[in-house]
C-alpha cells in the first residue's frame, strides 16, 4: 500500500511539473517577441518638407513647410553621426552620409576609417532605407550627378584622398579618383559642369570633370576648406575654416576670383539668387552673416541671429525663405528673405547639421 501512494504522489508530481514546464517555455517566447524591432511603417511624405539631419540624435527631422511643424521623424536603423544630405534630381530619394563621427566642433583631422561610416540611401515619401554602402573612409557627404545616375562620394584620408563614384542604378562602384588630402565635402556647379572637392589638410579644392572622372585643375584657396558651395552667378564659394575667408571660384576660368575676409570661422555658404546676396553662417556667434557686390567687392551688410552654432543654410525654390540649422540650440530658424527677420523657429533633434528642402 506504502509503495502504491509512493508511485501515487510521483506522478502527480511530475503531471504538475510538467504543466508549470509547459507555461514557463510561453513566457521566454512573449518577452522575445517585445523586444523584436517593430516592424517599418511607412511614411507617407507627399508635401514639401524639409529633411534636417540631427547629428547627436541619430535621425533625421520632417518639417512640413506649409506650417513648419514636424511631421515626421526618420529612423536611421542605428547609425550614429550622420552628417549632411542631399536629394536626387527626381526628388524620390535622399543621400545620407554616416560619419560615426562629431563634426560640429570643426574639421581639423576628420579623416580616417571608423565602424559603421557608409551611405544611406533613403526613400524621400517612404522613409525607408533603400540601400546602405559600407565605405572605408570617412564620408563627409554623398551627392548626386544633375542626371541622378551617379553617386559621389568623397574619402577622408591624410594621405591619399578620394572620390568614389557609384552608379545609381545597380550600386556598382564606376570609379575611385585621386584628390587631395582630407577632401570633405564633394559638391557639383550649378549648371552639373565641373565636380568640386574641398580638400582640407591641403588648403585646396579639386576640379573634376564629370564625364572623364578626370581632376582638370587643383586650385589654392584659404586654409582648411570644407565645401565648395556652388551658385546660380557661375561661381562656386570655398569656405575656409582655418583662414576665416571665403575663396570665390570662377566655373569657367576655375581660378579664384575673390576673397571674403570674415573675421569669423564660417560653417557654409550659401547664394541667394533673388536679393544676389551672399549667406555666411557664422557658428561662433550663432548668426548668419549676408554679403552684396558693391563696386565688385564683397560687402557685409548686416546679419541675422539664428542660434547658436549656426551651420547649414538653404533657400526655398523662390528665394523668399531661408531655414537655418542651429547645431548647438537643436532648432531650425526660418528666415524671411526680403527683410533678414526670422519668422519661426522649429526644435528638432540635438546638433542638427544637414538639411535638404523637397
Amino acid at each position: 500500500m506504502r509503495s502504491k501512494l509512493l508511485i501515487l504522489n510521483f506522478a502527480i508530481v511530475v503531471i504538475i511539473f510538467s504543466v508549470f514546464s509547459c507555461k514557463k517555455k510561453e513566457t521566454p517566447s512573449e518577452d522575445h517577441s517585445q523586444h523584436d524591432p517593430a516592424p517599418f511603417v511607412p511614411l507617407n511624405i507627399n508635401y514639401p518638407a524639409a529633411y534636417v539631419v540631427n547629428g547627436n540624435s541619430n535621425n533625421i527631422s520632417v518639417i512640413k513647410l506649409s506650417d513648419n511643424t514636424i511631421s515626421e521623424t526618420i529612423s536611421l536603423n542605428g547609425s550614429t553621426f550622420p552628417h549632411h544630405i542631399y536629394l536626387n534630381p527626381a526628388k524620390t530619394k535622399l543621400a545620407v552620409a554616416i560619419t560615426s563621427k562629431d563634426l560640429s566642433g570643426g574639421h581639423s583631422g576628420h579623416g580616417g576609417s571608423l565602424p559603421g561610416q557608409k551611405i544611406q540611401i533613403i526613400d524621400a515619401v517612404t522613409g525607408n532605407i533603400d540601400k546602405e554602402i559600407g565605405v572605408g573612409k570617412l564620408p563627409h557627404n554623398a551627392t548626386y550627378s544633375q542626371a541622378g545616375d551617379e553617386l559621389w562620394i568623397p574619402q577622408g584620408d591624410s594621405v591619399q584622398g578620394t572620390v568614389l563614384v557609384y552608379k545609381t542604378s545597380d550600386w556598382t562602384l564606376l570609379n575611385t579618383i585621386n584628390v587631395g588630402k582630407l577632401p570633405s565635402e564633394v559638391t557639383f556647379s550649378n549648371d552639373g559642369s565641373k565636380v568640386y572637392v574641398a580638400n582640407t589638410k591641403d588648403g585646396s579644392v579639386s576640379i573634376i570633370n564629370p564625364s572623364t572622372k578626370a581632376v582638370i585643375q587643383t586650385v589654392t584657396v584659404g586654409a582648411m576648406p570644407v565645401g565648395a558651395w556652388p551658385a546660380s552667378n557661375g561661381k562656386m564659394y570655398a569656405d575656409n575654416e582655418g583662414s576665416q575667408t571665403v575663396s570665390e571660384i570662377d566655373v569657367i576660368t576655375n581660378s579664384v576670383t575673390a576673397t571674403i575676409n570674415l573675421g569669423f570661422k564660417p560653417g557654409y555658404v550659401a547664394y541667394n539668387s533673388s536679393n544676389s546676396e551672399l549667406w555666411v553662417s557664422d557658428a561662433t556667434n550663432g548668426k548668419v552673416v549676408y554679403y552684396t557686390l558693391v563696386a565688385t567687392v564683397w560687402t557685409n551688410q548686416g546679419n541675422i541671429i539664428t542660434g547658436a552654432d549656426a551651420h547649414a543654410i538653404t533657400f526655398s525654390s523662390d528665394g523668399s525663405k531661408a531655414y537655418v540649422t542651429n547645431q548647438g540650440a537643436n532648432n531650425v530658424s526660418v528666415i524671411n528673405v526680403s527683410n533678414h527677420t526670422v519668422t519661426a523657429t522649429v526644435n528638432v533633434g540635438t546638433k542638427p547639421n544637414g538639411i535638404i528642402l523637397k
